[in-house]
């Protein structure tokens, strides 16, 4: 869990995502036999098969989003507070009394400053009751950097990245921090790679960017590589929690690996799902099939990319998805590294 830590604390928003790539290329260095940046940020790493055919190996694509979602500063008003703009999907209800990060060198941490992130709204103590019920909209939230608009504005410029700050903790067999979306994934990837000891398959591991704003890392990666098959690595929504019904929860946490068969971007392959599912009951790894009925991952990318490609989103069940409390079962994890090592050296 060391690494997932460091991952899941290494901001890395939208187009920022430097920091995140350094520490997998640090993490991955000697596992595979070619490492390249694209223009766009994406990390290509590819492994050749290791048993040789006469016929031309099958490509096979693995997608882990390197982003989070989070903010860049907008606007620097004459009292020093910030204004935000959303790089990524937020509900606002879990925004309230945060602490932020401010990082105006996405290659330097040490340049960061922290912040106060809280609704311009009046306090419960003056306020109306009207105005309790309310629940604010992303452009009504400020950071309070605690230094006058001069000290601020020599620090913080306009497109500065900004996470929400919060710290990675083990409670039982689960792991809760921010941004497992989708860090989560790059050690799946990472970890399922390293177990690799044989495989007849040319594997392109991409670590993308951008995803969280619109899949835009894996559909240029996937018109560089052009796969026949594409594995996105993602969470997804496990919202086995009380308030909300059965029929709505798409995966249960501690249940397995999760086969996603739909979800707002793709309609993935019928032979890949049945192959991950074949292999998940030889092996005995738990895993469940779900249909995210919203949202996307890069599998969407890929499918529509060049020539198109079969697809499969490997999913981690997540509760909690988008607040700074992501939790995961190491269950669900192991389980996913594991069914994903076995596809890798069973794809002919």
């Amino acid at each position: 869990m060391k690494l997932l830590e460091k991952l899941c604390q290494t901001p890395g928003t939208p187009g920022r995502e430097h920091r995140v790539r350094e520490l997998i290329k640090k993490e991955i260095k000697g596992l595979f036999d070619s490492v390249t940046t694209d223009n766009l940020g994406n990390l290509i790493c590819v492994k050749k098969p290791t048993i040789k055919t006469k016929k031309a190996p099958t490509k096979v694509m693995l997608a882990s989003h390197m982003d989070q979602i989070g903010f860049m500063v907008r606007y620097i008003d004459d009292q020093g507070f910030l204004r935000l703009n959303p790089t990524g999907g937020f509900d606002t209800r879990n925004l309230f009394a945060r602490i932020v990060t401010v990082c105006p060198d996405p290659n330097n941490p040490k340049k960061d400053i922290k912040g106060i992130l809280n609704p311009g709204v009046k306090p419960l103590h003056i306020s109306k009751p009207e105005d309790r019920t309310k629940v604010p909209a992303i452009n009504e939230f400020v950071v309070d950097m605690g230094m006058d608009a001069k000290q601020v504005k020599k620090h913080v410029k306009i497109g500065d990245m900004v996470v929400l700050d919060a710290q990675f903790h083990t409670i039982g067999n689960y792991v809760t921090g921010q941004c497992m979306d989708n860090r989560v994934a790059c050690w799946i990837a990472i970890n399922a790679m390293k177990k690799i000891k044989k495989h007849q398959c040319e594997i392109h591991c991409v670590f993308t960017v951008q995803e969280e704003v619109g899949l835009r890392g894996a559909i240029t990666s996937a018109y560089a590589v052009k796969p026949d098959i594409g594995i996105g690595i993602d969470t997804t929504l496990a919202c086995d929690t009380p308030g909300v019904p059965d029929d709505m929860m798409t995966t249960k946490l501690g249940a397995g690996a999760g086969i996603t068969c739909m979800d707002g971007s793709a309609i993935n392959d019928y032979q890949v799902i049945q192959d991950f599912e074949d292999l998940a009951k030889k092996n005995k790894i738990p895993y469940q099939r779900s249909i995210l009925t919203a949202g996307g991952t890069d599998s969407g990318g890929i499918q529509k990319a060049a020539q198109g490609a079969k697809t499969l989103t490997l999913s981690c069940p997540t509760r909690y998805i988008h607040t700074v409390v992501e939790t995961i079962s190491q269950t669900d994890l192991n389980a996913c590294r594991d069914l994903l090592n076995l596809y890798l050296t069973s794809v002919k």
